[in-house]
C-alpha cells in the first residue's frame, strides 16, 4: 500500500510489561517492577454489583448514567469539592478523558517533568509538541510556578500558546505530593495566563499517611480545573476502563463539557453500563470498600517504603514515597562503577541492563520526560504482592506484609541484583550469577531467592 501508517511506539508502562511476560517464557527468575498494576484482588463486591448489571446491553448516555454521575459528585463533594452532577462526564477509563480534554480544548500543553509516560504522548498525538516543566524538588507531578510562567511566556512569544497545565496529585512516577503552596503558586500562574488546569487525582485515595489530604486546584481554582479520576489504582480495576472527570461550572464549563461530551459521542459512544453500575457502587463508598482501600494503601506504604530502603543501602538517593505505589531513585552516587562495570552512561541503558542480565523490569526517568542522561528510575513493586489471590490477600491483610516470604525472597534478590551491579571486582570475568540473570553472586551461580521473587 502507498501509505505510511503513523508510527506511534508502544507505552513504555506496556512495553515493560510485555518484556517481563517475553522473559518469563523463557524460563528466566524475574522481578516485575515497571507496570503500574495495583497489584491487589478485586473486591468480592464490586464483582457481586458487576455480575448484577451483566444484561445491561444497550447503550446509556454518552455522558453516563445519572445514577453514576450523582456517586461521583457525592465522591467529590465528600473531599471537599462541591459537585453537581451535571458537570461530571464518564468515559472507558480516565485516560480516554484526558486525551478527549486535550482535543476539546486544542493547542499546546504543559506537562511536569517528570510525568506520566501518556501526557505528552496523547499531546503529541493531538497535534502539539508538549511542554515539558520542571517540578519543584521533592514536590513531583506540579511543575514549578516560576517555571510555568517562564515557559507561556516564551511559547506565545514563538506563536505557540500554552492553552492547559496537567498535574498529578498524587504523583506518578515519584510518589509523591505536592504541597499546597505549590498547587496555589500553580493556579495563581494559571489564573494569570487562562490556562486550563486538568487534574489528574487517581492516586487521591492513596496518600500513605491517612491525615494527610490531597489538595485540588479546584479548591483555588473551580473555574479553570478539571478534576479527574477512575477505578483502576485504588480499587485495583484497571481492567474495567471507567474514570469520570469533572468540569468546572459556569459558562467555560458547559461549553467544555459540551466538547468533551460531543467528542466521546463518536470515538467511544457510551462506556460499558455494568461497568458504570459497578462504578457508582464504588464511588458510594460502602464501609467494606473504604477498608479495602485502607488495607491497600498500608500495603503500598510498607512495600514501596522497604523498596526504598533496599535502594539506599546500595547507594542511591532516593525519597521516601509518600503516595500511590512507585519509587523513583536516583543512581548518579553511582554513575562512575555503572560506567566502569558496564558502560552505562544512560538511563535507557541501566534499565536494559537490569532487564536483559537480570531480569529486573523497570522504566528510565527519559520514558517519563527527563534527559537521557538521567539515572532515575521508576519502580513499581506491586507486582511482588503474590502470583495468585490467595498470596495478595494474604498481603493485604498482613500487618507486616514485607516479612512474607514471596516479598521478603524479591527484596533480597533486588538487593542481591544492586549489589552485583555495583560490583567492581573481577571485570574481567562476569561472574556466573549474571548469565542467568540471578543477580546474587553465589557458589552455585544461583540466586538463593530466585524462585520467590519468580
Amino acid at each position: 500500500m502507498p501509505i505510511d501508517p503513523r508510527p506511534v511506539p508502544l507505552s513504555p508502562t506496556l512495553a515493560v510489561n510485555e518484556a517481563i511476560v517475553r522473559k518469563r517464557r523463557e524460563g528466566v527468575p524475574v522481578l516485575p517492577l515497571g507496570f503500574g498494576e495495583a497489584g491487589v484482588p478485586i473486591h468480592p463486591a464490586l464483582v457481586r454489583e458487576l455480575s448484577a448489571a451483566a444484561g445491561r446491553g444497550a447503550y446509556g448516555p454518552v455522558a453516563g448514567s445519572a445514577a453514576l454521575r450523582a456517586a461521583a459528585a457525592g465522591y467529590w463533594s465528600r473531599r471537599g469539592l462541591p459537585t453537581d452532577p451535571e458537570t461530571v462526564v464518564c468515559g472507558p477509563g480516565s485516560k480516554a478523558l484526558l486525551f478527549g480534554l486535550l482535543l476539546a480544548v486544542g493547542g499546546r500543553v504543559a506537562v511536569p517533568s517528570p510525568s506520566w509516560v501518556s501526557y505528552a504522548a496523547q499531546a503529541t498525538l493531538a497535534g502539539h509538541a508538549p511542554a515539558l516543566v520542571a517540578t519543584p524538588p521533592g514536590e513531583g507531578g506540579v511543575p514549578s510556578a516560576a517555571l510555568l510562567a517562564d515557559a507561556v511566556v516564551r511559547a506565545r512569544a514563538e506563536g505557540r500558546p500554552i492553552r492547559a497545565v496537567v498535574v498529578t496529585l498524587p504523583d506518578n512516577p515519584t510518589g509523591t505530593l505536592a504541597s499546597e503552596e505549590t498547587v496555589r503558586k500553580l493556579c495563581g500562574v494559571a489564573r494569570d495566563h487562562d490556562l486550563l488546569i486538568i487534574s489528574d487525582e487517581i492516586y487521591g485515595d492513596l496518600v500513605h499517611d491517612p491525615a494527610r489530604r490531597v489538595f485540588s486546584p479546584a479548591r483555588v481554582a473551580p473555574e479553570r480545573t478539571v478534576v479527574t479520576t477512575a477505578l483502576s489504582k485504588h480499587l485495583a480495576a484497571g481492567g474495567w476502563r471507567l474514570g469520570v472527570a469533572r468540569l468546572p461550572e459556569g459558562p467555560f464549563g458547559r461549553a467544555l463539557r459540551a466538547s468533551l461530551v460531543g467528542l466521546a459521542s463518536e470515538i467511544w459512544s457510551a462506556s460499558p453500563a455494568p461497568m458504570q453500575h459497578a462504578a457508582a457502587y464504588a464511588f458510594g463508598e460502602p464501609p467494606e470498600l473504604v477498608a479495602h482501600v485502607e488495607r491497600s494503601r498500608r500495603l503500598h506504604a510498607a512495600v514501596t517504603g522497604a523498596v526504598a530502603d533496599r535502594f539506599a543501602a546500595a547507594g542511591a538517593r532516593v525519597r521516601r514515597p509518600e503516595a500511590a505505589f512507585y519509587v523513583y531513585p536516583d543512581l548518579e552516587p553511582l554513575r562512575d562503577r555503572l560506567r566502569a562495570a558496564h558502560g552505562v552512561t544512560t538511563g535507557a541503558e541501566l534499565t536494559g541492563l537490569l532487564l536483559e542480565r537480570y531480569g529486573v523490569g523497570v522504566l528510565p526517568a527519559s520514558a517519563f520526560g527527563e534527559a537521557d542522561g538521567v539515572l532515575r528510575v521508576r519502580v513499581a513493586p506491586t507486582m511482588l504482592y503474590g502470583d495468585d489471590d490467595d498470596r495478595r490477600l494474604e498481603a493485604l491483610g498482613s500487618p507486616d506484609p514485607v516479612s512474607l516470604p514471596w516479598i521478603a525472597g524479591a527484596l533480597d534478590r533486588l538487593s542481591g541484583v544492586l549489589a552485583d551491579l555495583t560490583d567492581l571486582t573481577d571485570l574481567a570475568a562476569p561472574a556466573p550469577g549474571r548469565a542467568c540473570g540471578a543477580g546474587h553472586r553465589t557458589g552455585s551461580g544461583h540466586s538463593p531467592v530466585a524462585a520467590a521473587a519468580s
